[in-house]
């Protein structure tokens, strides 16, 4: 067995699991339904789930370190939402919004699509684009008057609690 795949039946009770516990359901017949479509799933992924070489943490610190993750996006979400809440009832306005380009960096393409995410989750900041080519993400922030911040708080983001489990 390849010491990458050896994680493979793990992922695949857990995105199982995930399905079961969305539909409330632990019926046999959704049982079978749940593991057909999640292995059909990670077998579509397995190039961004199934990652090799030393640069990969290992599944046991990444599952450790995602709880962290969830936590700090979940905050970002909530600070998001409280700026925009105060655009939208006039309390604050919008000086400076615009498009920032953020620099990919050492994350993997499955690292640049969980940034990207993170980023479009956050009300006030969306992915408009990743050029490949410059290495960059391109975000529109509702507060682009500093390009250098903006950037500086998703490389932080990053380093702090994203690579540990998407890098």
């Amino acid at each position: 067995m390849k010491p990458v795949l050896k994680y493979g039946a793990f992922m695949l009770v857990g995105v199982t699991l995930v399905y079961l516990l969305v539909l409330g359901s632990f019926d046999p017949a959704d049982i079978a339904v749940g593991a057909v479509i999640s292995g059909a799933l990670l077998y579509g992924t397995r190039k961004l789930t199934f990652v090799e070489g030393p640069a990969s943490p290992n599944m046991f610190r990444r599952l450790l370190y995602f709880f962290p993750l969830a936590v700090a996006e979940t905050w970002i979400i909530i600070v998001g939402t409280w700026k925009v809440a105060l655009v939208t009832l006039h309390i604050s306005s919008v000086e400076c919004p615009g498009i920032v380009a953020i620099p990919i960096g050492e994350r993997t393409p499955s690292g640049v699509a969980v940034s990207a995410l993170c980023s479009t989750l956050s009300p006030g900041t969306f992915l408009v684009d990743v050029d490949w080519e410059k290495k960059v993400m391109l975000i529109h922030a509702i507060d682009a008057s500093d390009p250098e911040e903006v950037r500086r708080e998703h490389q932080e983001f990053y380093d702090r609690w994203q690579s540990k489990v998407f890098p």
